[in-house]
């Protein structure tokens, strides 16, 4: 595979990270802004801070930095507009490019003139909206006979119609009755010329008597929101307000019509350029940003950089900075040197769609170290593989399998929408689930279940019934008439008596094994670790004594396991492995598997305690030994073979000709925890891989209590209804408890065994990842 290529096929460099470099990179400040900016699009430099000291308003970039905030705030307005105008953006980007600058000034007119058009239209929209109340008004006869009028004074206006019973009661009391209130409700709801938002109002008038008594009103209208509007009192007057008033309005609504396209003729002019616009000032923000955190050398002519690079990037990041010299037309070109560090590098894994995943859910327990062995190499297979023996059937992998497929196939469109986050989740681990379900769909044919029932896929069972008698749930009176069934459990032991304690058997032997070899897998990689750091310490004083201990007990377990099934010996397994330890010289009798066994147990047994101070007391001399001839002669030569635990110990040492003394009794508890830890992990280890025998189990009898209890239960009583309700509730049940619960259950598990039984073998986890700076990965995160 090519690096950092596309495809779906995992590269074997995943099994260690990039060999990393630390470089300096020397930058005339003329061409400092391009070379940054080209790094960016090339996305292979972690830059370090060189200003850490510094607050963000002391940098050297602080003002390039604000204005690059402020154009961005005024593209967050531009795309609230257009939101509110529904005028989406468009992705395709336009010929024309801008300089920042430009880009710059162009925002401000834009913004300047999209604000006085909005402030126009607000205004428009306001005067249109009490011009509509007051038509309101004037058309509500709310006027008494001409000939019985009195001289009292008046006001009118809208109320909103929640509000109408203590407007009413609050005037009643401020006045003390001494006024006349009358109201009708309007048939339609009004839009409030102040919220702008669409009310239910009533039209009132008022009539009442003297001036202290209107200033009360008036007080009590604002505080209600009761909008006021004048009513002429003789009626030739009321006709001749309502013309003007409709005329107003009719003119009042084709501006308002015409302003409102004008903006959005100036809104879609910017949804064609926003993308491009946003991403520029994204970039130039993210440059300054970096540019800030690179160091002014005493001329001020130049910027000094450093960072973190994979070493096969060096040629292409020369030729970023070669171009930016040649682009900027510089006089003199940037220098990039490689340093020489004791600092652990960066770990970078070249992932893609298929590993980063699986990558993932290794990194979420921990960053590997620089160049460890990665357990995600292995976790494409191990974990698909143990999810798959907790939920083995191949109707429901069949089930997810068709899932995930319409995830892949659709993956380009979903990669482009916001999703929810559940969503989200499973479209990230799409392929895991993919792998999931074929892996289910594999040992779903082992155990030969689909949604619970048995098919003869590979040919007719091995037994055949003596006589009639023998058809009920039994297998007494079966007897072996062809072949052993080619693949798989042989579909005549589903729904017999011997069934459970027949899987229950299979099932549990087979999760031993399994966690056995994972555990020896793990122990292996510590070796290859060892090896990889020169670090023989590791190699005869952890990773044999270990090796040898655990397969000293659960390997001679697994083996018997296997000469149990080959023999067909009825030996139990259970005493044999007890009295291993409480009697390793009683004889075994018939629970003897092979000649020679006892002798066999005895070494195993000897070389099982032999192991654990084997473990324990070399290593911390040894690493005495070694800190010792590391200091003689005040002199620090870097060591290939250090061990974690000095490691830890000298971390916080900034004085290099400062010795401290070696604590001894330090590193021994910490190898009597780690030994500890280890004894009484492989057993614990070992039961814990049961899980796959119980939750294998645990959702083979759910399948079976939903298929017999529900669907063959509602096909008994033909009735076509009564097998409906059967149908649904059988498909709920299959979705809601195995397809989601299940699913969700098996995957912690096989997320702990990977994490906790397996990982903790080899892998320290205590790096950190390598975040280059990036155009590509910015504008993804903020988006």
């Amino acid at each position: 595979m090519s690096r950092g290529g596309g495809g779906c096929c995992p590269s074997m460099d995943l099994m260690r990270s990039e060999a990393m470099q630390l470089v300096q990179v020397i930058i005339p400040a003329e061409s400092a802004h391009l070379a940054v900016s080209y790094l960016g699009d090339l996305g292979l430099l972690q830059f370090k801070d060189l200003n850490a000291d510094k607050s963000p308003f002391q940098r050297t970039y602080a003002s390039q930095i604000k204005r690059c905030g402020e154009m961005a705030r005024k593209l967050r307005f531009f795309r609230e507009q257009m939101s509110k105008a529904a005028i989406a953006t468009s992705t395709q980007f336009s010929g024309t490019s801008l300089e920042i600058d430009d880009l710059e000034v162009r925002l401000g007119e834009l913004e300047v003139e999209l604000t006085e058009v909005n402030a126009n239209n607000d205004k428009l929209q306001r005067t249109y909206n009490e011009l509509v109340e007051y038509n309101i008004v004037l058309q509500k006869e709310m006027v008494t006979d001409p000939s019985k009028q009195v001289k009292l004074g008046s006001l009118s206006g809208l109320v909103p119609k929640e509000k109408a019973m203590a407007f009413e009661r609050i005037l009643f009391r401020a006045t003390r009755g001494n006024m006349f209130l009358r109201q009708e409700p309007v048939d339609e709801t009004v839009t409030d010329p102040l919220s702008g938002e669409k009310v239910i109002k009533n039209a009132f008038v008022i009539f009442y008597s003297g001036e202290r008594a209107k200033s009360k009103i008036v007080k009590i209208c604002d505080a209600f929101g009761a909008n006021r509007y004048p009513f002429p009192e003789d009626l030739g007057k009321q006709l001749q307000t309502i013309q003007e008033v409709s005329g107003k309005i009719s003119e009042l609504k084709a501006t308002i019509e015409i302003g409102l396209a004008h903006r959005d003729s100036i809104l879609k002019n910017i949804s064609s350029e926003f993308e491009q616009w946003n991403t520029l000032v994204k970039k130039e923000k993210a440059i300054y940003h970096t540019l800030n955190m690179l160091s002014l050398d005493v001329t001020k002519k130049c910027l000094v950089a450093e960072g973190w690079s994979p070493v096969f990037a060096t040629s292409q990041i020369q030729d970023a900075l070669q171009r930016a010299t040649v682009d900027s037309k510089s006089q003199v070109g940037s220098i990039f040197q490689v340093l020489n560090t004791q600092e652990s590098p960066p770990t970078f894994f070249q992932t893609n769609k298929f590993t980063s995943a699986f990558q993932e859910i290794v990194d979420a327990y921990g960053i590997a170290k620089y160049q460890e062995a990665n357990p995600g190499v292995f976790t494409i297979v191990t974990f698909p593989f143990l999810f798959a023996i907790m939920f083995g059937d191949w109707g429901h992998g069949i089930c997810l399998l068709l899932a995930t497929l319409y995830l892949i196939i659709r993956e380009k469109k979903l990669a482009s929408q916001k999703l929810d986050d559940i969503m989200d989740m499973m479209f990230g681990g799409r392929y895991v689930i993919l792998m999931m379900s074929l892996f289910s769909i594999y040992t779903g044919l082992i155990y030969n279940e689909f949604f619970s029932v048995p098919f003869e896929l590979f040919g007719k069972s091995a037994y055949a019934c003596r006589d009639p008698s023998c058809g009920d749930a039994t297998t007494e009176g079966l007897i072996k008439v062809r072949p052993a069934y080619s693949f798989g459990v042989d579909p005549v032991w589903h729904g017999s008596r011997s069934e459970l304690p027949f899987l229950n058997s299979l099932k549990m032997k087979l999760s031993i094994l399994i966690g056995v070899a994972q555990m020896n897998l793990g122990i292996m990689m510590s070796y290859f670790n060892a090896k990889f750091f020169r670090n023989a310490i590791n190699v005869w004083y952890q990773f044999i004594p270990q090796l040898i201990f655990l397969n000293s007990l659960f390997g001679y377990l697994s083996l018997l396991i296997i000469i149990k099934w080959c023999t067909g010996s009825k030996a139990d397994l259970y005493h044999v492995m007890i009295y291993m330890f409480l009697s390793p010289t009683d004889d075994l009798g018939e629970n003897e598997l092979f000649p020679g066994q006892k002798l066999v147990q005895l070494v195993l047994l000897l070389l099982a305690l032999v192991s654990v101070p084997w473990m324990l007391i070399p290593k911390p001399f040894f690493l005495k030994k070694q800190h010792e001839q590391r200091h003689q002669g005040q002199q620090y030569t870097m060591l290939q073979a250090t061990d974690e635990s000095v490691t830890e110990l000298e971390e916080h040492q900034d004085d290099p000709h400062h010795h401290e003394e070696f604590e001894f009794s330090e590193v021994f508890v910490h190898q009597l925890i780690h030994t500890i830890e280890f004894v009484l992990g492989a057993v614990s280890n070992t039961a814990s891989y049961l899980r796959l025998w119980a939750l294998s189990l645990a959702h083979s009898e759910l399948s079976t209590v939903f298929y017999e209890k529900v669907l063959v239960l509602s096909w008994g009583y033909n009735n076509i209804f009564i097998l409906i309700i059967g149908a649904v509730i059988f498909l709920f049940a299959t979705i809601g408890v195995l397809l989601v619960m299940e699913t969700l259950s098996a995957f912690l598990h096989a997320l702990r065994l990977h994490w906790v039984e397996f990982q903790n073998k080899f892998y320290e986890g205590d790096g950190y990842k390598f975040v280059p700076f990036a155009f590509a990965s910015i504008i993804e995160e903020e988006d």
